[in-house]
């Protein structure tokens, strides 16, 4: 990808974000999955079942990867503008920003059925501060997934590399889960995730460390909670820049969700730690919006070295 359409991207991004009015290629993924799913899974052996999930990934996967490469080359469509449907910093930010607004105004009702919108765990029963670090927790786990890792992948394989990530992301979203009826048929999703994302979530967790020097907030903890926390987390990329994220803002990440009203623990990032308050998650933003600068910043100057050699 040219160097000046990938910052045309990237500031498209910033600029317009994610309109709900428009269509946007992960929803289209999303729909393939749906209609893989319906058509694919059966109750099976859990190897089967493995074996339907592989076959589901695999098509989407491969699908997404060859939609961007035609339409990239058959030039109906600049790459400036797939490269923005690939980005989205500008919507992690808004969609985080009027839940905390909405817990800085008291009205808790309105900030759990917004929450709702962005994560997966249950809402109806969370507290201010618990609001709060679901929102921080969500901007650190999306510097990885929203931005450093669609932005190396739009830089090493151009559109389509960053297409072929859009869709694992969203399989393991939507079919990535341990808990029946995905548990062995989501498997291949879930570890492909994991694979993608390795080395992301640890760039993003250096990112979110750099974006707390640059901020004044204490990048010092930031890098020594990554190291000592990061890998304490069940997922073995999220804790990254979850536990940066906690070093950085002086809180405490992780503890017990519930998903569908069953518990669900994650170990605790950053324990000693105070529990996230609205100035708190305001500076997640910050430091989410500066990491994603820092980020842009080091794969365009990349982008700029490779089309040099």
């Amino acid at each position: 990808m040219m160097p000046g359409r990938f910052m045309g991207a990237y500031v498209l991004d910033w600029i317009v974000g994610d309109p709900p009015q428009l269509p946007h290629p992960v929803r289209l993924i999303g729909a393939a999955i749906s209609l893989g799913e319906r058509l694919l899974q059966r109750p099976a052996r859990p190897e089967m079942e493995v074996l339907q999930g592989a076959v589901l990934t695999a098509g989407v996967v491969s699908g997404a990867w060859a939609t961007a490469r035609i339409v990239a080359r058959a030039g109906r469509m600049p790459d400036v503008v797939l490269g923005w449907t690939i980005l989205a910093t500008r919507s992690l930010l808004d969609e985080s920003a009027v839940v905390v607004r909405a817990v800085e105004l008291r009205d808790l009702p309105r900030a759990r059925a917004l929450l709702s919108r962005i994560v997966g765990r249950d809402t109806g029963s969370l507290d201010g501060p618990e609001i709060l670090r679901a929102v921080i927790e969500t901007l650190a786990e999306g510097v990885c997934d929203a931005i450093v890792a669609p932005l190396m992948y739009l830089a090493l394989g151009g559109v389509p590399a960053g297409f072929a990530y859009k869709a694992i992301n969203t399989l393991d979203s939507m079919i990535g889960h341990p808990e029946p009826p995905y548990r062995y048929f989501g498997r291949v999703a879930a570890r492909l995730d994991d694979a993608v994302n390795f080395v992301p979530a640890r760039l993003a967790a250096v990112a979110i460390c750099a974006a707390a020097f640059v901020t004044r907030h204490d990048a010092r903890r930031a890098w020594q909670i990554f190291l000592r926390d990061g890998g304490h987390h069940p997922s073995p990329n999220a804790g990254r820049p979850e536990a940066a994220m906690a070093g950085a803002l002086g809180v405490r990440l992780g503890g017990m969700n519930y998903y569908g009203g069953e518990p669900s623990p994650k170990p605790e990032l950053g324990a000693e730690g105070r529990r996230a308050t609205v100035r708190d998650a305001r500076g997640a933003l910050l430091l989410t919006a500066v990491a994603s600068i820092a980020a842009f910043s080091v794969a365009w100057i990349c982008v700029a070295i490779g089309r040099r050699r």
